[in-house]
């Protein structure tokens, strides 16, 4: 094996490993925001109930 192949290797492993974490960050990122919004949207279809019942 030469150096030149245990380069692209390394290349390949560090761009592999970017690629990972970045997925994990983007997936957790995605699905804090969409529960958020999920709550925030039963949060408010309460607060209108609440509203009609008063009245």
């Amino acid at each position: 094996m030469e150096f030149s192949q245990y380069l692209g290797f390394l290349a390949f492993l560090t761009i592999a490993t970017i690629g990972f974490w970045l997925m994990m960050f983007l997936v957790g990122f995605v699905g804090y925001w969409v529960s958020g919004a999920a709550i925030e949207l039963v949060k408010e279809k309460q607060a209108e109930k609440r509203l009609k019942n008063k009245e």
